[in-house]
């Protein structure tokens, strides 16, 4: 065995040093990953980078090669990630305090610049919760409490992703979503007193509504009488004799219309009253 040691010495060590360089050369980069080849401490290339119109099982992930001793690989998620942040205070236009909880989506779309100017995912991330907290402090310090509770709550949010994009594109990465889990007001007496306010609010804004409710009935009423009275008039101008015989009609039919009692009524048959009945003299 020694024999064999000192005659295949030479040629063993140059086929394990072989198989060292070739194994160092050799890198694996998962579907779910991208990576960056960094040259002499400079990111230089990528592999595997996100594309948004590549189908997944169609990039260039699997098996590389790089320099062995001279390129290191360092690996970045290629998936969708999740900022949290922290639960904080913010005032609102209506000095309203919030219990504001929301949360953030982004992923890295430039792995080169992500090395250079933060390092790692978890960089971009502590880098970003303050931007985010910053952000959505300054746009509902716009707004009321009261806007957040309907569709106007949806452009704040799409403002604060953008907001929050442009600063992100700094560590290459892409902001997707913004959404706010909760916000509440503080327990106690703030609460309660947002609670009436509204209540007052919205019984002014019914009160108002029945308002312009009872005025819009009374122009349609008035504007139907003035209908009917022109229509009156008109009516008389052709006719007046008709008009005359009709009016007297409606009033007989309620003067001898019989109730649940019973009337007598005692009158001359020359009354003025009864002329309908007496014919054309």
């Amino acid at each position: 065995m020694e024999n064999f040691w000192q005659t295949f010495r030479l040629p063993i060590i140059a086929i394990a040093a072989l198989i060292l360089v070739v194994g160092s050369s050799v890198i694996f980069v998962p579907e779910s990953q991208q990576a960056v080849i960094i040259r002499a401490g400079d990111p230089d290339r990528t592999v595997n980078k996100f594309n948004p119109d590549h189908e997944f099982g169609q990039t260039n992930a699997g098996i590389q090669f790089r320099i062995p001793f001279y390129e290191r690989v360092q690996l970045i998620d290629k998936r969708i990630l999740d900022l949290d942040m922290e639960r904080q205070q913010v005032l609102t236009s209506d000095q309203q305090r919030l219990q504001v909880d929301a949360y953030a989506r982004f992923r890295i779309i430039d792995p080169i610049t992500m090395v250079r100017n933060a390092g790692t995912e978890q960089n971009v991330a502590s880098q970003l919760a303050p931007i985010l907290t910053s952000v959505l402090r300054q746009e509902l310090g716009r707004r009321t409490f009261a806007s957040l509770l309907t569709a106007e709550r949806g452009n704040a949010m799409i403002n604060i992703r953008d907001a929050l994009d442009r600063q992100a594109r700094n560590y290459g990465a892409q902001v997707l979503d913004v959404r706010i889990k909760r916000a509440d007001l503080p327990e106690g007496t703030p609460l309660e007193a947002a609670f009436t306010r509204m209540q007052s609010d919205r019984q002014e804004e019914a009160e108002t509504i029945r308002a312009g409710g009872r005025r819009d009935a009374q122009i349609t009423r008035a504007e139907a009488e003035a209908e009917a009275a022109r229509m009156y008039a008109t009516a008389y101008g052709k006719d007046p004799n008709f008009y005359d015989f009709y009016r007297a009609m409606e009033s007989y039919r309620r003067t001898f219309e019989i109730g649940e009692g019973e009337t007598s009524f005692v009158m001359s048959p020359d009354n003025e009253y009864l002329r309908q009945f007496q014919g054309e003299r």
